[in-house]
């Protein structure tokens, strides 16, 4: 039987090593099996902290919360990770915010909870989003919304999928016309917006673009995230067949040297199409601009 091979970049080094595809598809498969597994673990733990009665909590310096659930979930995370695979970074909301482009392994980047505010409050919307960069772009992603029972994942040039089922985005369709805009509590103080369509906030950044992915929502927008918010959500939409881009043009990715990525917010659109999401940047312009 003859093996096939295709040249990939080792982790190390920056050479180049054959590897069967058997092998890239079984690494593959494990790295999803790992990462769903820890996002279910991590949801579990805080089921613990929801509605807990004297939750810690503060408020950061950009104005956002951040609970005692966030600190441990943040740290089961990032110790089953460095476990798994010691080489690799994990950059997080509450840890470590900064690149270091040489490191051996692979990026996770990590948002512990999305949605902390609805958390907080009781609301149903949050998750736990995982997302790992390889050569500065995503390459898996997997987002779970306890509440929700919905598991988002997504591997590089394999699809995108809500609880194992693969899913896709729904273009603009005159026989279901109830398309609605996503998007975040910040977009209409900062941003003069006439979209032509309904108007849902849902207090989770990552779970705009998910909204999108599935087929709910026909545009997402999400004015102040942060790459950890965005990260997993990007690779999500586009492949489940959307299009995606920071508001103005460029991509957060490839991950840049130097950069504090907690102080950095990247504006993004998510649109069903290419058509749509050219049309939305006319209609979504910043306030005093």
């Amino acid at each position: 039987m003859q093996c096939l091979f295709k040249k990939v970049a080792t982790r190390k080094g920056g050479d180049f090593e054959f590897t069967s595809i058997n092998d890239i598809l079984t690494r593959m498969s494990e790295d999803l099996s790992f990462a769903r597994s820890l996002a279910l673990e991590a949801g579990k733990l805080l089921l613990d902290y929801y509605r807990k009665p004297d939750l810690q909590r503060k408020i950061k310096s950009d104005h956002s919360v951040v609970t005692e659930a966030d600190l441990a979930a943040d740290g089961l995370i990032s110790q089953s990770i460095h476990q798994r695979y010691p080489d690799d970074l994990v950059i997080s909301e509450e840890l470590r915010s900064d690149y270091i482009p040489n490191a051996p392994g692979a990026v996770w980047i990590v948002d512990p909870l999305d949605g902390t505010t609805n958390f907080s409050l009781g609301l149903h919307v949050w998750g736990v989003l995982l997302c790992r960069i390889a050569d500065g772009f995503p390459e898996l992603t997997v987002m779970y919304f306890p509440l929700l029972d919905e598991l988002y994942s997504a591997y590089r040039g394999q699809g995108a999928f809500l609880n194992e089922k693969r899913i896709h985005v729904r273009p603009l369709d005159t026989e279901y016309p109830l398309p609605f805009f996503a998007c975040c509590s910040r977009t209409f103080r900062r941003y003069v917006v006439s979209v032509p369509y309904k108007v849902r906030i849902l207090g989770s950044a990552a779970y705009t673009f998910c909204a999108l992915a599935r087929g709910a929502a026909i545009l997402g927008f999400e004015a102040t995230p942060k790459i950890w918010d965005i990260a997993g959500a990007w690779l999500l939409v586009k492949e489940a067949g959307g299009a995606i881009d920071g508001l103005e043009g460029g991509a957060p990715f490839p991950l840049q040297e130097g950069v504090n990525y907690s102080r950095q917010s990247f504006p993004t659109l998510g649109a069903a199409t290419e058509q749509e999401l050219a049309k939305a940047r006319g209609q979504i312009k910043l306030r005093g601009g």
